[in-house]
């Protein structure tokens, strides 16, 4: 650092004195003729013709003409501002001043020029081009014989490198400078002494930094000799400062200052011209350090005969493992607990006791423990000697290239767990079958009835379609209740695509007020940021819009309940890279959609808050819901690869935040199919029905007959490839059930897309775990339970396309 310092001011040394030199050379110029002596024509002359051939810039201006014009601009002038001397006689001197120009130094050199005095000044000008530059500006007078004034001579130096290079001197120094009082170690530069034989003797403190006094304990030391601060300081100590100023070589190490009662780190180096014998010294006081490493020391021995009792006392499992997996030492807990002999396990790798399963994971502990990470709590199947595994929780810390791990027996702790998700996993199911059953019973009611009443003879026409008419709605609730239970249990088959997530909480938000009522503000904020590069970001995510309308206004529903028909409701659109840990899964990074709808309602008490997406599991009263709004929402998360948080406080109100993964690309259009004409009767549409269910093959085929369709029934997969083959030209469409023994209707229509490409398939299902997890493949489907109406316009429309294709 000293170095840097006296190289800077060196430098600055240096550049005064050129400045001097070339203000010299200005001099010397002026001088031949002086300005300041009385002048004759032939003066004048003479004047004229050594501006001319000096290399310093300098004019002359005329004080009898008006505006002092310029009259003379040598060549040097016209290279320094970029004017010609066209354009610069005639003018006055004032054109060269700009934006920058100080006034102040303007004024001197106008009153100068009217007192008929010389004057120096710095003065910003600029060039032809536009570019400033700092001028030191020399004017002065320049008499007849008679003692009238004739010109006013000017000289110019261009001082801007000058300035530029003090600039940047100055703040270099300012910033050593800076570093060298904001270090927290201890500085200083001093002077070593020399007796006559060349042996150190003694050292001046030349120059100290803050932390000086707090590393070392003593103050005001500058311009003292260590002798006289130190007295008793050891000998070692001027011995390698000395060596260090006489021979270049700088010199690290530790070592205590008995005198001072503490110990160093210390770096020392030569600064400055050899002949000065300067050494810069940094240093740390580490006597916190060395005190604390002795008693380790000294304690160390005590402790080896502690860690060798646990060694063999312990009864968890304890091991010393390489980071390449083989152990290197266990303790006799092995033998006790699993049966191997400490022969078998030394040297062996951990792999060979693990039970397959378990060893992706023991791998990637082991991995990120030698990336320096601790290992907490890592629950692994062991093998035992005689072929049995035993669960053991796993602890362990890095030290060098090897680790030490601690296992212990949690075998019985894990039964008693699997005992209890077993119990909690019949409760739920006997919850989820007693709700099921409680509303299927319902809707069954209501079917039972209406049907026992449409038996009755003489029964007006007005009745007769009431009851039907509740039939059909009873139907369509029923399914709606299966398509929750499906979406809960991430059966429901999907259909999904790009949309845009801020336009449909658009358009359900301009329903919501219906479904919320006049008292509850409804407020929404779609704000999905934007790219470094400025543009808005999109909300495209891809998954079932129907599914993801339903899962808002569900959310929406439950907010306005929680309410009581009055408060503010909020739906929030915002892009997010992280999903919070929930439910024991850890933080998530990527690229998400967050869909938050808040309410300031009466909250969620703890105890029920890890309950809401349980199936049927309502806080309503009886007949105000039936429980699965929320788990329709869980459902279609987990389906569609995001998460539902939520987040409460009683009397505060709720949050629920959908996230759903971000995608690139564009939204699809949202064009409605058109619905092709109604087929009249005896249309003679040919359909395969590939049905295994007897009573509903038989009603599918009756239905289409009674449309005017022509149908062939098979049960199974093979007997309709086998009738295709035998009658291929003879069928128009295929429609089959995806759930069947043998080859399911997936399979079957990926069959006939090989074989007939031309041949439409559509496929029909109330449930599928391979759709489900899948999706249709391309294919057209009908969800059960359908309408007569669903299944003609379905295959009127895949027959239309593929006619059309």
């Amino acid at each position: 650092m000293h170095d840097a310092l006296e190289q800077l001011r060196r430098r600055e040394r240096e550049l005064e004195a050129e400045v001097l030199r070339l203000r010299a050379e200005r001099d010397a110029s002026v001088r031949a003729p002086d300005p300041g002596q009385r002048t004759s024509a032939a003066g004048s002359d003479l004047l004229f013709t050594a501006a001319e051939k000096t290399r310093m810039p300098m004019i002359i201006t005329d004080p009898h003409q008006p505006d002092n014009p310029i009259v003379f601009a040598n060549r040097a002038f016209q290279d320094l501002c970029g004017y010609g001397a066209d354009e610069l006689l005639g003018r006055n001197c004032r054109f060269l001043q700009g934006a920058r120009t100080d006034p102040a130094e303007v004024a001197r050199v106008r009153d100068a020029i009217a007192a008929r005095r010389d004057v120096v000044v710095e003065i910003v000008n600029y060039h032809r081009d536009g570019t400033p530059f700092r001028n030191e500006l020399y004017i002065s007078p320049v008499y007849a014989p008679d003692g009238q004034l004739r010109y006013f001579f000017g000289s110019q130096l261009d001082v801007t490198r000058f300035r530029t290079e003090e600039g940047k001197l100055a703040e270099s120094e300012a910033r050593y400078r800076t570093l060298f009082d904001a270090i927290d170690a201890g500085f200083c530069i001093v002077e070593m002494r020399f007796d006559s034989a060349g042996r150190a003797v003694d050292y001046r403190f030349l120059e100290v930094n803050p932390a000086f006094e707090r590393q070392a304990g003593l103050g005001e030391v500058v311009g003292r000799w260590v002798s006289e601060v130190i007295p008793g300081l050891e000998p070692r100590w001027l011995d390698t400062y000395g060596a260090v100023a006489l021979t270049g070589q700088p010199a690290r190490f530790e070592s205590g200052a008995v005198a001072l009662g503490r110990w160093f780190d210390v770096h020392a180096l030569r600064v400055g011209e050899p002949v000065q014998h300067r050494v810069a010294i940094l240093f740390n006081d580490i006597t916190e350090r060395r005190e604390a490493e002795t008693l380790l020391r000294t304690t160390a021995r005590e402790r080896t005969t502690e860690r060798d009792l646990v060694w063999r006392a312990s009864r968890d499992l304890l091991v010393i493992c390489g980071y390449d997996g083989i152990y290197r030492a266990v303790n006799p807990a092995w033998t006790e607990m699993l049966g191997w002999p400490a022969e078998r396990l030394t040297d062996a790798h951990f792999e060979d006791f693990l039970h397959p399963e378990d060893l992706d994971a023991a791998s990637a502990a082991v991995g990120r423990l030698s990336e320096g990470n601790i290992l907490d709590n890592l629950d692994v199947r062991v093998k035992t000697v005689d072929g049995d595994v035993r669960w053991i929780s796993w602890n362990a810390i890095p030290q060098g290239d090897h680790f030490y791990a601690a296992g212990r027996d949690v075998t019985e702790r894990k039964a008693l767990e699997d005992q209890l998700r077993q119990s909690q996993k019949l409760e739920a199911v006997g919850q989820l079958t007693g709700g099921v059953a409680h509303d299927f019973n319902n809707l069954l009611t209501v079917i039972k009835s209406s049907t026992d009443l449409l038996k009755r003879p003489d029964l007006p026409e007005e009745r007769r379609q009431r009851y039907i008419g509740a039939i059909s709605d009873t139907v369509s609730r029923a399914a709606k209740l299966t398509g929750q239970l499906l979406a809960f249990a991430r059966r429901q088959a999907l259909t999904p695509e790009v949309f845009d997530v801020a336009r449909s909480v658009a358009s359900v938000a301009d329903m919501v007020g219906t479904l919320t009522g006049a008292r509850i503000r409804v407020e929404t904020d779609v704000d999905p940021g934007r790219a470094p590069d400025g543009t808005p970001l999109t909300c495209l995510v891809d998954a079932d819009p129907s599914q993801f309308d339903t899962a808002l206004v569900n959310m929406v529903v439950n907010a306005r309940d929680a309410m009581d028909g009055e408060g503010r409701l909020s739906i929030r659109v915002r892009r997010t890279l992280t999903i919070p840990a929930v439910r024991a899964h850890p933080r998530m990074r990527g690229d998400f959609v967050a869909v938050s709808v808040s309410d300031t309602g009466s909250g969620i008490a703890p105890e029920v808050l890890e309950r809401i997406f349980e199936p049927f599991f309502t806080t309503k009263r009886v007949g105000q819901g039936t429980g699965l709004g929320l788990s329709q929402v869980f459902g279609f998360a987990k389906q569609s690869g995001g998460e539902v948080l939520v987040e409460s406080a009683l009397d505060r109100g709720t949050t629920f935040t959908l996230y759903l993964p971000r995608v690139a690309g564009t939204a699809a259009p949202h064009e409605p199919l058109p619905e092709p004409a109604e087929l009249a009767d005896g249309h003679g549409t040919r359909v395969l029905v590939v049905e295994d269910n007897l009573e509903v093959g038989a009603f599918a085929t009756q239905a289409l007959q009674e449309l005017g369709y022509v149908t062939r029934w098979v049960t199974d997969a093979e007997q309709a490839l086998d009738a295709l083959r035998g009658t291929a030209g003879t069928v128009d469409i295929v429609f089959s059930d995806v759930v069947m023994p043998g080859m399911n209707g997936i399979d079957l229509g990926q069959a006939i897309r090989r074989e007939w490409p031309a041949l439409p398939v559509v496929l029909a299902s109330g449930y599928s775990h391979v759709i489900a997890e899948q999706g249709t493949h391309g294919f057209e489907l009908l969800r059960k339970p359908y309408s007569v109406e669903d299944l003609s316009r379905i295959l009127r429309r895949a027959v239309a396309q593929a006619a059309a294709s």
